[in-house]
């Protein structure tokens, strides 16, 4: 009776547990962890490229989780969203930060729509080449052009301070608490999106474009769609990492390791679904920090840092082929499994 009523629709189609599990993670998230963490370190160097990766990683996994399209090149779209959010603050007086951060994004939407038209011919592989093309043109063409870079000869550009109602957000746990709200309002964006029927568009073009043409949905206006989406929620995280993480403004700071590590993120941590994006930028960026530690702690630094990087490459690797061939929705299935486990073992009880 329990499991009944907690699965019931409460409010616009959430679950009273959902609800629960969304009260818990604000909790924790905006109470809990500016109590417990004292720390710079852990919200410069982890909470922060966390959220924005994972940010990052949401937007992919509209195009690629939802909309079925292999697209590669989500580091160029955080490129378009961090040159464009430090242009806005530098040329248009007063601007507010929020506005320049959704105009950025929008800037980046418009380069997804541009390298989103392949779709509609090709797919696979091939349509994976072509979004590739975005990383490298978006990256040559800020290089390229000075004034993107404010005809700065160092190649390193330092943001700005995020300024917002007047007030500098300069610490870490302040740009934390910043970060932290664009990425909620946005998950929850995303969601909405996924549950309603932009998603099950998506889902029908990823599961069968002829059948769903037929039933009238067009393919044109979804996979852009899911194309520009995508590139806005990468364009917000791009000027978020740039401003509140890297501190600094460089073409050479998004490159294909960047594309490719958001891509990972999203098959570890589950294709076509939001959490996995947090569950996969979570590994991603932590599976590098144990091993360093247990490089340093348990060998006493022993183990060459080049030997710890090719392991970590390694199980990288195997675990992608383990996840696609066993379980395609990743380790956010494998943490759903396990939370039925428990509410199982505790109903029996």
């Amino acid at each position: 009776m329990e499991q009944k009523v907690n699965n019931k629709n409460v409010f616009m189609g959430y679950t009273r547990s959902d609800l629960t599990n969304f009260l818990i993670v604000m909790i924790l998230s905006f109470v809990a962890i500016p109590l417990l963490v004292k720390t710079d370190y852990w919200y410069s160097s982890i909470l922060i490229p966390w959220l924005c990766l994972a940010l990052a990683a949401i937007g992919q996994q509209i195009v690629m989780g939802y909309a079925g399209q292999l697209a590669l090149g989500a580091a160029g779209f955080m490129a378009a969203g961090a040159f464009a959010c430090f242009n806005l603050i530098l040329r248009v007086p007063d601007i507010p930060f929020f506005v320049a951060l959704g105009l950025s994004g929008l800037v980046a939407a418009a380069f997804g729509i541009l390298f989103g038209l392949p779709s509609l011919r090709v797919r696979g592989i091939y349509l994976m080449v072509a979004t590739l093309a975005s990383q490298f043109f978006i990256v040559w063409m800020i290089d390229k052009f000075g004034w993107f870079k404010n005809y700065d000869t160092s190649g390193i550009i330092t943001a700005q301070d995020i300024v917002i109602l007047g007030k500098p957000f300069t610490s870490p746990l302040e740009m934390y608490f910043v970060i932290l709200v664009v990425v909620t309002v946005l998950t929850v964006l995303a969601v909405n999106m996924a549950r309603g029927s932009t998603g099950r568009n998506w889902m029908a073009v990823r599961d069968m474009d002829i059948a769903a043409e037929s039933m009238g949905i067009s393919l044109l206006k979804t996979k852009l769609q899911a194309f520009a989406i995508c590139a806005f929620y990468c364009g917000v995280a791009g000027a978020l990492f740039a401003f509140t993480y890297l501190k600094s403004l460089e073409p050479v700071a998004f490159d294909i390791k960047l594309s490719f590590k958001i891509l990972f993120m999203v098959i570890l941590g589950g294709l076509g679904t939001i959490s996995g994006a947090f569950i996969g930028a979570a590994f991603i960026l932590l599976f590098p920090v144990l091993l360093n530690s247990i490089g340093n702690n348990v060998f006493h630094g022993a183990i060459d840092a080049t030997i710890i990087s090719s392991i970590e490459q390694v199980v990288f690797g195997v675990l992608i082929i383990v996840f696609m061939i066993y379980e395609p929705l990743g380790m956010a299935k494998l943490w759903g499994n396990i939370k039925q486990r428990f509410l199982r073992k505790r109903s029996l009880q």
